[in-house]
């Protein structure tokens, strides 16, 4: 029986958008109230029973590794303080049954190509590809989701999203017919088509489960705009050959790639966390009206 045990998180870009803060530290790293994106990522993947996490990393990366490893200081320094919960907490963000990988993406040549330098860690089975940029909520993990879907149909699966037509120009547009609710066997996919000539209203979002004869199509590509190996022109090489599927995921989206996207998911998971969420509300009730006040 198919298994999907591992996921490959694409981390080697630049982060470009969010310099200075950038410059020295991974996007990646950058925290949503007191947990880094890719930390949200990687426990997305643990609750869709992903035990294997492989990150396709590139210079600068170093504090994604250092953030999954384990700390002997910070561990000795909170054991002596007695201070348990802080340390259950940090021996809680990478699991005893979780293993972590790292391949090098040496030169930044798009998404297709840098699943593919993880070919080799994926081996020949079904994986997980996770972009920690889109942040999902969803009572029910988004990744679970797609995994649950990929158990049924035994084919490789995009995930997406209902857009609005005119912002069809931001993402990859899928078309094909609907087979069950919220599932649609694909027939094409367009990268960031005009409005007027996208054949649908479903955009691809950063959640997939592929099978390994991705790789066979991903090999193939010759570089599109920019020099760069796009995903989605080896997902459209591939559904030529076998089915491939897109599901309409339940949950919420923050594209953390933008700042205001990143601003958004900052108040939308202070709004949620237990710590934080009475103080936060009540000072965005007082404080809020006169914030927009002063700056109108």
């Amino acid at each position: 029986m198919l298994k999907v045990t591992k996921a490959v998180f694409p981390v080697a870009g630049l982060g470009t958008r969010f310099l200075p803060a950038t410059k020295a530290s991974p996007k990646e790293m950058l925290p949503i109230v007191d947990k880094p994106l890719i930390q949200y990522a990687v426990e997305e993947a643990i609750a869709a029973g992903i035990t294997e996490m492989i990150f396709v990393t590139g210079r600068s990366k170093r504090a994604i590794e250092d953030h999954f490893d384990k700390s002997y200081e910070i561990e000795a320094e909170l054991e002596a303080r007695n201070k348990q919960k802080l340390l259950d907490l940090v021996r809680s963000i990478k699991p005893a049954n979780v293993d972590c990988f790292y391949v090098r993406q040496a030169e930044a040549l798009g998404l297709g190509h840098a699943v593919m330098c993880a070919e080799k860690l994926v081996g020949g089975q079904p994986f997980a590809v996770i972009l920690a940029d889109d942040l999902l909520y969803s009572p029910k993990p988004v990744m679970r989701q797609l995994v649950d879907t990929f158990n049924h149909y035994h084919s490789s699966i995009v995930g997406v999203e209902s857009i609005a037509r005119e912002n069809s120009a931001s993402y990859g547009i899928v078309d094909g017919r609907e087979w069950e609710e919220d599932v649609f066997k694909l027939s094409g996919i367009v990268e960031k088509p005009a409005p007027e000539v996208a054949p649908s209203n479903l955009g691809v979002v950063g959640r997939y489960v592929l099978m390994p004869t991705i790789f066979n199509h991903l090999r193939a590509l010759k570089p599109g705009a920019g020099g760069e190996l796009q995903l989605t022109d080896a997902l459209q090489s591939l559904l030529t050959e076998e089915q491939v599927l897109a599901y309409r995921y339940m949950g919420t989206r923050f594209d953390c790639g933008s700042k205001i996207g990143y601003l958004k998911a900052t108040v939308e998971f202070a709004l949620r966390h237990p710590e934080v969420k009475d103080e936060f509300e009540a000072y965005l009730q007082n404080h809020l009206p006169l914030a927009l006040a002063a700056a109108a």
